[in-house]
């Protein structure tokens, strides 16, 4: 009986280790984005600093895909040239991608795509359709 006892709470301690560790991986890809979102937006700072086109870019989110080898980087700019500006980081993806590699201390390097994310210019626009809304009456 005391075997059985101890049998069941072993396996109870099993499952819960399991499910907290499934909780805790469960989150690995928002980790791993974010902790690429900040050592690329160092390594533009540091390297592109003085580079104009892309001075004026601000990374504001990561996603992570693929089992953790792939990393959306959204990102705006001050520059309205928003064509430019994406050539400009797609020129250099495979230089940051390098120096990224250097910076983490992980087996495998997640290849980036730089990606512009329109949040502000769509809000803007809503904006202005609500203002264009409030002056007809």
């Amino acid at each position: 009986m005391i075997k059985n006892l101890l049998d069941s709470r072993l396996i109870s301690y099993n499952l819960q280790y399991i499910m907290m560790k499934r909780q805790f991986n469960s989150n690995r890809g928002a980790r791993i984005a974010s902790k690429v979102q900040t050592l690329v937006a160092e390594i533009l700072r540091d390297r592109y600093g003085d580079d104009q086109i892309v001075a004026g870019v601000s990374l504001v989110g990561a996603v992570a895909h693929g089992g953790l080898q792939f990393v959306r980087l959204f990102y705006y700019s001050r520059n309205p040239d928003v064509a430019a500006v994406q050539r400009r980081l797609d020129e250099i993806t495979k230089t940051v991608r390098y120096e990224l590699g250097a910076r983490m201390n992980q087996k495998y390097v997640p290849d980036i795509r730089f990606e512009y994310d329109d949040t502000l210019d769509r809000a803007e626009r809503m904006d202005n359709l609500l203002k264009g809304l409030d002056t007809d009456d």
